[in-house]
């Protein structure tokens, strides 16, 4: 029997690809939009389709892998994945970039929750916080690689070459996970009622590490978003605002799987993980509300990387510990709608209170608003 190292790998590189995907093709249509020739309107619509698309469909195609099996539900999604990157690649026009754009989030919202669902049933209780850990790191590099590799292929062969990169790397993955995945059986699952959803979504259980996880995602994305901004604000250059960001992947990335293991160890509690790690997302957030300087955006990246990578993993774990088997696709699903919304909402909080005030303003709500969240977990979590 092979290792869970070797069988959980391919579901990594499933992780960096829907990463990848996201953030990759919304840094190059942000380079290549004036050449395009979209309104600002068109464009924000298209950076937004891919998110809406995993918005409406998480949750049915978790609830599809609990039926039919994870295996199917994320080689299909990759191969998916890899149809609409070839219609980017070699339709012109903005229709067909709206088309590709939606398809590829389409493809991924099957994939991206059934992968969690499978690192969560094809590890045991032990090493279930070592190896979330290690499926966010791979999604936290293809978040922070994305933008810069998208930008070499861009430079290289236009966009038609970063969509054949993307169509090669999602059929890679397919095959990689048909190959390696082992077959996870399908578990007998009883009716459920619209009451019994209900009971599910507002269970402590589902409801408080998926606000921790929609938490999380919104500071992040805050973050990436505002530190750059206020790095070209002060005369960081892009290069050095771009590098802001590169350094809170890469502290995320790396402190995901050691807070994981330390987790499964019993070091680390999923409270004081979640709740810690929400506490270093709000200093860092605050700290550049309060302080504009060079060294106060590289602190406060530092202190976001680590929150998200200690508040990330135990969250997972700890909403699979919940969770019986049978229905681990459907909780999946629905937890990543939640960090879809925390992605959408954190920024749109932020830039709704800068606008009306100046970005400091936004960004101490924020910070306060994941205060409350750490609040709320510190309450209500408790180990399953």
């Amino acid at each position: 029997m092979t290792s869970p190292r070797l069988r959980l790998a391919p579901l990594y590189l499933a992780g960096f690809t829907t990463a990848f995907g996201a953030h990759g093709i919304a840094a190059a249509l942000g380079a290549e939009s004036e050449d395009i020739g979209w309104t600002l309107l068109a464009f924000g619509f298209t950076l937004a389709l891919y998110d809406l698309a995993e918005v409406l469909l998480k949750p049915l195609f978790g609830a599809l892998s609990d039926r039919v099996g994870v295996r199917p539900v994320i080689v299909g999604g990759l191969l998916a994945f890899s149809v609409f990157s070839v219609v980017g690649a070699v339709a012109p026009g903005m229709i067909a970039l709206v088309i590709a754009r939606f398809g590829q989030g389409a493809a991924a919202s099957a994939f991206s929750p059934a992968s969690s669902a499978a690192v969560a049933r094809l590890v045991d209780d032990s090493s279930r916080g070592r190896y979330f850990g290690r499926y966010g790191s791979w999604k936290s590099l293809g978040y922070a690689l994305g933008p810069l590799l998208g930008a070499v292929l861009v430079v290289w062969g236009g966009m038609p070459a970063l969509f054949w990169a993307l169509a090669v790397l999602g059929v890679a993955a397919a095959a990689w996970v048909g190959f390696a995945v082992p077959e996870v059986p399908v578990l007998p699952r009883k009716r459920v009622t619209l009451v019994d959803l209900g009971r599910e979504l507002i269970a402590p259980g589902f409801l408080v590490p998926t606000l921790v996880l929609a938490a999380t995602t919104g500071a992040l994305a805050v973050a990436v978003g505002f530190l750059p901004l206020l790095g070209r604000q002060i005369g960081l250059g892009t290069v050095g605002s771009m590098a802001i960001v590169t350094v809170l992947a890469v502290v995320s990335s790396v402190i995901q799987p050691l807070v994981g293991a330390a987790n499964d160890r019993g070091r680390i509690s999923v409270r004081l993980g979640a709740v810690g790690g929400l506490g270093l997302i709000a200093a860092g957030i605050g700290l550049v509300a309060a302080v504009d300087h060079p060294v106060s955006l590289v602190v406060a990246a530092v202190l976001v990387g680590a929150g998200v990578g200690a508040a990330t993993p135990v969250a997972f774990s700890h909403l699979a510990a919940s969770t019986p088997p049978e229905r681990m696709g459907r909780t999946m699903g629905s937890a990543e709608l939640g960090r879809e919304l925390g992605d959408a909402g954190g920024p749109l909080v932020a830039g709704a209170v800068a606008t009306a005030s100046v970005p400091g303003v936004g960004l101490a709500v924020v910070a306060a608003l994941t205060l409350g969240a750490g609040g709320l977990a510190l309450i209500g979590l408790r180990r399953p």
